[in-house]
């Protein structure tokens, strides 16, 4: 792991299987529009947003309140030079216990500020865990993008440019 892939802590009062449980519940934090299992070793799931980012990630770690691991299978980003950036890097959540609350370490392990991606990637991933999945895991309610609701500044962004496009096109 390099000091230069994207990492973010965050600590909450709830139980580190509280936050397990949450980090699991990826439909509940990150996209409503996630597709197959997230919660069970080994399965594949399906991420996409509108037309500008769509991966497909494999779950290669379970470990109850402690660990949470992903694979990039295959990815794609509209708005990227090497449409492929994230293929083969992995998503680490690893939770402990710290004076009496729980600590969660995310680390996109190879996602490094060499990608193109990497701003928007770092900008988004900050939403999601330190706003979205805190959420989620302190009332039960993340903020999660879904269908035509983007959530970061560079999600609205990214989808007015894409309706430019469609509409300047004819399409």
């Amino acid at each position: 792991m390099s000091k230069q892939d994207f990492t973010t802590t965050l600590v909450v009062v709830q139980s580190p299987k509280e936050a397990y449980d949450a980090i699991n519940n990826v439909r509940g934090w990150w996209s409503e529009e996630i597709e197959g299992p997230t919660d069970q070793l080994n399965g594949v799931f399906n991420y996409h947003f509108e037309d500008v980012h769509r991966c497909q990630i494999k779950v290669t770690a379970l470990e109850p309140s402690k660990k949470v691991e992903w694979l990039v299978l295959d990815n794609y980003f509209k708005f990227t030079k090497d449409k492929t950036e994230w293929t083969n890097t992995k998503m680490l959540f690893e939770i402990s216990e710290k004076e009496g609350k729980t600590q969660i370490r995310v680390t996109h392990i190879g996602l490094v500020p060499e990608y193109e991606c990497y701003e928007i990637c770092e900008n988004a991933w900050t939403h999601y865990i330190q706003e979205s999945l805190r959420d989620l895991i302190a009332t039960g309610k993340g903020q999660p993008n879904g269908k035509g609701q983007p959530r970061t500044e560079n999600e609205k962004r990214l989808t007015e440019e894409q309706q430019q496009t469609i509409r300047t096109k004819g399409l």
